[in-house]
């Protein structure tokens, strides 16, 4: 398991507490009480940490390399029932953004999202997760068959932003972008949209329109990432945490400002600390809200979602 730098006071503890447990193992020292009283220091200095922790430190604990992916959630969600489809008919397969159809339970849904990988090899693969236009139009084009077949779509949001290259410029990578809001926004078909980890920018809202948008505890959601902003408004990265302070880009402001309508809780230090704990949170809350929009019309599902749209940014003074 990996440390952040917050979390190396709960490293020490795990560590004496494994010591501990050596000893009393090796050796015929009773060292029943010493660990109990370890275990209860543990369990105090992880809710004391967790419970104050700050929007800068969210950010981190939503790039932890042990964090669960977009596929490790899909693969656990539908187990053996996800078929992977491919391409976006005229370019190539983007290997970032991924989707496919699977079953939770006997109900079917399109699954969409952003694949980060795990090491070097697979970043590089999955090209950190940022998405080509082919992989915007490669979305576009399973959301426009799910919707063709009357299946569900869910969209997973993991990204530090699209690609922003040359030749993804050169591929029309803002129109691609704008052209899945405009197609999600009118989509026959119920939406279901979750922030896994990073949802950086228009990257993010390539496939973030949905009927209802759910965030897990530990992520970030917003128009661009704390050590750009840091950048732009004071020349350097030192300023990243007044920056996620000031942009309003944790799960309860999202909430608060209106703009997601669910937080999803995770384990005690971040969805990596109980991964199947993690996947039966977000698997209950995709039944849950799917069975809220199941039988609503797709004339009235696209004037909600339009009207929910249209809201967001309406100042009373």
């Amino acid at each position: 398991m990996e440390y952040l730098e917050f979390e190396l006071p709960i490293k020490d503890l795990e560590d004496q507490l494994q010591k501990c447990k050596v000893i009393g193992e090796e050796s015929e020292v009773d060292v029943t009480e010493t660990c109990a009283q370890i275990e209860k220091k543990l369990k105090a200095t992880q809710k004391d940490i967790y419970k104050n922790i700050t929007p800068w430190q969210r950010v981190q604990l939503s790039r932890h390399p042990n964090r669960p992916y977009t596929l490790d959630y899909i693969n656990a969600i539908c187990g053996n029932t996800f078929l992977e489809l491919h391409g976006d008919r005229s370019f190539k397969d983007d290997k970032a953004m991924i989707g496919g159809l699977g079953k939770i339970g006997n109900q079917s849904f399109m699954f969409i999202g952003q694949q980060k990988g795990f090491n070097t090899k697979t970043r590089q693969y999955r090209n950190f997760g940022m998405a080509n236009p082919e992989g915007y139009r490669k979305a576009l084009r399973l959301m426009k068959s799910a919707e063709k077949f009357g299946i569900p779509v869910v969209t997973l949001l993991d990204t530090p932003g699209a690609y922003p290259g040359l030749e993804a410029e050169e591929r029309g990578q803002g129109e691609a972008i704008a052209r899945n809001i405009l197609e999600m926004t009118r989509l026959k078909v119920p939406i279901i949209t979750i922030v896994v980890g990073e949802g950086a920018s228009g990257g993010a809202l390539g496939i973030g329109v949905g009927d209802k948008v759910l965030m897990l505890e530990n992520t970030w959601y917003s128009v661009i990432s704390p050590e750009s902003c840091s950048s732009i408004l004071w020349r350097s990265w030192e300023h990243k945490e007044t920056a996620a302070e000031a942009l309003k880009l944790t799960a309860s402001d999202m909430k608060k400002l209106k703009i997601v309508d669910e937080i999803i809780k995770e384990p005690l230090g971040g969805a990596h600390r109980d991964r199947e704990k993690t996947f039966t949170s977000v698997s209950t809350a995709i039944l849950k809200t799917f069975e809220a929009l199941k039988n609503l019309s797709p004339k009235d599902l696209v004037s909600q979602r339009m009207d929910k749209y249209a809201q967001m940014g309406v100042y009373k003074g």
